[in-house]
């Protein structure tokens, strides 16, 4: 049986840990738990009418968005965690007409995105009783995914396989055919890294040698704990601008998230997010009364981003004990379930998969330094 180390207990980590054959792998998972996106995320699950010219990154999120349902069977995930409640997409009245031809051109390859709908302004209020009256595209298939619950499930059902948990910072040392993870209380010897830690990737193989093309963001979502009990039910909301609106179960609503360049590994919530997300809201909110006075608290994260914001994944081609993943930047939790389980197929069955479709030259983003 061969040992695996997986450093970064995140939405790749953990779920390459759940999919991995425990009958050939003693696995064990090394998280500090400090500044982790997927924890602080919370997300939509509706990347069909992305305009990004990034074809590879659009079929990747297309097909991880369509693995959802497998993921639900395979875990029994509950809809506190993943719902399919439908997306409105809020934008101004003459962008819609391009919204929707881009939208029915996708549903051709992508059946999952389901009914598509232009919505009246006084049905997009009926639909979702915070936003004032607004046209607004709705998209059957659209869904949500609240990071934290995932990652509390899924680290449960690995804790019960047998996977082993080091809650601590991890460093690398390759040692002739084999690899030592040493934190500050442990050593133990793997034959197989996969790295997942996101924007740590760097620290973590810089010393071995390897230049890598990320960056940390910080991103924040402030959470409001309101009374609207009917919540479990509403669909999620894309806003116009960099924010969106997410209902949960039990009158729980997320705002968010900030994309701060600058702020890099600092955790510290600001009241300059809040700010910034409270005005954005208030240009679709019913009433500024809506949210106002309702309790709140902060996720605080960090991304990790690529020059051309792209993620990539697989094994090093030089090294075939060792597989990286990264860079997946505000779409993490789209992608990242998808990319755990080619990890894990990779593995169980010691096979490279084809992903030209979804990524560039793993060259692209990691370089061994001369």
């Amino acid at each position: 049986m061969k040992k695996i180390a997986i450093i970064g207990g995140g939405i790749i980590g953990i779920t390459l840990a759940n999919y991995l054959n425990l009958e050939q792998f003693q696995v064990t998972l090394y998280d500090e738990g400090v500044g982790q996106a997927t924890s602080a995320s919370a997300g939509i699950i509706s990347p069909w009418t992305s305009k990004r010219r990034n074809q590879k990154w659009y079929q990747l999120a297309k097909d991880g968005a369509a693995f959802f349902p497998k993921l639900v069977r395979d875990f029994h995930l509950s809809t506190d965690i993943y719902a399919q409640t439908g997306a409105l997409i809020l934008r101004k009245e003459g962008e819609f007409d391009s919204l929707l031809t881009l939208a029915n051109e996708r549903k051709k390859e992508a059946p999952e995105l389901g009914t598509i709908q232009l919505l009246t302004k006084e049905k997009t209020h009926q639909v979702m009783p915070l936003l004032k009256p607004q046209v607004s595209l709705f998209l059957q298939g659209g869904a949500r995914l609240n990071g934290q619950a995932y990652l509390e499930k899924m680290t449960t059902l690995a804790k019960d396989k047998g996977v082993s948990f080091i809650p601590e910072r991890a460093k690398l040392q390759k040692e002739q055919e084999h690899w030592l993870v040493k934190t500050t209380s442990t050593a133990h010897v793997f034959d197989l890294i996969v790295i997942t830690a996101g924007p740590s990737i760097k620290n973590l193989l810089s010393p071995l040698g390897y230049f890598v093309d990320v960056r940390p963001q910080k991103g924040q979502l402030i959470e409001f704990q309101t009374n609207y009990l009917q919540s479990t039910t509403w669909p999620v909301v894309m806003l116009d601008g960099e924010a969106d609106l997410i209902p949960y179960q039990n009158g729980k609503i997320l705002l968010g998230a900030t994309h701060e360049n600058e702020a890099l590994w600092d955790l510290t919530p600001t009241k300059e997010a809040f700010t910034n997300l409270w005005q954005i809201s208030q240009k679709f909110l019913a009433s500024s009364e809506i949210l106002k006075g309702a309790p709140y608290q902060y996720r605080v994260g960090t991304r990790a981003y690529t020059s051309d914001f792209a993620p990539f994944f697989g094994k090093i081609p030089n090294d075939p004990s060792l597989f990286v993943a990264s860079g997946l930047g505000s779409s993490g939790l789209t992608i990242g379930p998808l990319i755990g389980y080619i990890l894990a197929q990779e593995l169980n069955n010691n096979r490279q998969i084809e992903t030209k479709q979804y990524q560039k030259e793993l060259e692209t983003y990691i370089k061994k330094q001369p």
